[in-house]
């Protein structure tokens, strides 16, 4: 299949800005599972709830509004959620934490459609990003290019949080021993607070900046867990590395298996992930604990 340079600088742009949303959606997720050690299928969930949070913020002041102020909704929940029910597990087994997340994921859903009704919604995009741009010798959605941006931004902020930073420090800590980091007077408890409250944030604004691109539906969390989760597992569990590392290696493998192999592009990352475990079981880049 003959394709001119400008075609698969367009297929490597649009397998980045999947990445992109992916890591956002994931990074959260993988520091939950790496410090907290649960497992919250509900996460998807969250993202859902961005992206209705943002629809109904837009309606009223506009496409930004809803990029700010639905994160900060959508980490008010997570505060709700941590205090009734995840600090309350915590201590549960995994399959507790898997069974009462899945059924949370279900009660979430039925809660978007009393609020917002089975109907499909939408967010325009902003004036300020609307268009196309030059870049690289092809013509690309500027909202697109901004997906990418912002998520590169969020992996830098990260990286220098996590890498350069005392509470960065603190939360290595806790993921490589958490009770080594309390016996040094790390305070472990209120730090998984901040951490998933911040985790559920990113949720919400992956799905702040997906509502452009895709219809906001009651579903949508849950077409997005697979993904994630697939995302986790080759990247390796509390590691800001592998959540970058996994989310490129599935919007490459995605994008390009469509192109490459359209009739295997469904099974593509099933073989790589089933490859990755057999070769790596902790996936690519775990964190130490």
């Amino acid at each position: 299949m003959a394709h001119d340079l400008g075609f698969w600088t367009l297929q490597a742009l649009n397998a980045l800005q999947l990445s992109m949303l992916l890591f956002l959606l994931s990074i959260g997720l993988t520091v939950i599972f790496g410090l907290m050690h649960f497992v919250n299928l509900a996460h998807g969930s969250l993202y859902a709830l961005g992206a209705y949070f943002a629809a109904s913020l837009a309606a009223v002041g506009g496409y930004w509004t809803g990029f700010f102020l639905a994160p900060v909704a959508v980490a008010g929940v997570g505060v709700l959620l941590y205090s009734g029910l995840i600090k309350r597990m915590r201590k549960s087994g995994p399959m507790a934490q898997v069974l009462v997340t899945f059924g949370l994921i279900f009660a979430l859903l039925d809660l978007t459609r009393i609020f917002w009704g089975d109907l499909a919604l939408a967010i325009e995009v902003p004036s300020l990003l609307d268009g196309r741009l030059a870049f690289l010798g092809v013509e690309y959605p500027t909202y697109r290019l901004f997906i990418i941006v912002l998520g590169l931004g969020i992996f830098g902020a990260l990286a220098f949080v996590l890498g350069r930073t005392q509470i960065g420090a603190m939360i290595r800590a806790g993921v490589d021993n958490d009770a080594m980091a309390a016996c040094l007077g790390i305070n472990v408890e209120r730090l998984f607070f901040i951490v998933f409250c911040v985790g559920c944030a990113l949720a919400g604004l992956a799905g702040v900046v997906a509502a452009p691109l895709l219809s906001v539906t009651p579903d949508m969390g849950l077409q997005i867990l697979i993904p994630t989760l697939i995302v986790i597992v080759i990247g390796g569990l509390g590691s800001l590395k592998g959540a970058i590392a996994g989310s490129l290696i599935y919007g490459f493998v995605q994008t390009f298996g469509a192109v490459l192999a359209p009739q295997l592009a469904s099974v593509l990352i099933y073989a790589l992930l089933a490859a990755v475990l057999v070769i790596k079981p902790v996936g690519l880049f775990p964190a130490k604990g």
